[in-house]
């Protein structure tokens, strides 16, 4: 293959993340991630609602890097973001999800303090138009196989910001959408 012709879709990516095209955005970060273990979750509006988006997450060494992208939110607003026990989401208030996800057994909390459920994550915060991004890094989950693995779990977007001391879900209120965590291939 003529070598010019091999950069020329890379070039074109370049071009597309530069003018924030998040279909691109997303599938660069696939490619250029670290090539540890990769997860990815497709949230999809619960009964009543019009909330979806995905989310990603890629294993970085002893810590996740979490990146999400949600739309059709309350605009200008925060909501509650965990990952739930459960990757169950055919209740149509996705209660059948369950609870934040805990394998260590520690009270609800604030996403940067130690003490706190693994799936406690920083609330998503909606712009004008409804849409939140989110990018962060944690080290109480894994992708890799384990005790604390988010695969097969369940992922909620919540219409409430959670306030990090209700315990034990942070007062979150109803919940918006619901994906099951699954290993991207």
């Amino acid at each position: 293959m003529n070598a010019r012709l091999a950069v020329m879709p890379l070039a074109v990516a370049a071009v597309l993340l530069a003018t924030g095209c998040s279909t691109v955005r997303n599938w660069w970060d696939s490619v250029a991630g670290t090539g540890g273990p990769a997860a990815i979750a497709e949230l999809k509006p619960t009964q009543g609602n019009s909330t979806s988006g995905i989310a990603r997450f890629e294993q970085r060494g002893n810590k996740v890097l979490v990146t999400a992208e949600v739309r059709g939110l309350k605009p200008n607003a925060e909501h509650g973001f965990h990952v739930h026990e459960k990757g169950d989401c055919s209740a149509p208030d996705a209660m059948s999800a369950g609870g934040h996800f805990n394998p260590a057994g520690k009270p609800h909390g604030h996403h940067g303090q130690t003490e706190r459920h693994a799936g406690d994550m920083p609330n998503l915060k909606a712009d004008a138009n409804g849409m939140a991004t989110l990018r962060f890094e944690t080290d109480l989950i894994t992708v890799a196989a384990g005790p604390a693995s988010v695969i097969g779990r369940g992922l909620i977007v919540h219409r409430d910001p959670d306030d990090y001391k209700t315990q034990p879900t942070g007062n979150s209120g109803p919940r918006l959408a619901c994906a099951v965590i699954v290993a991207a291939k």
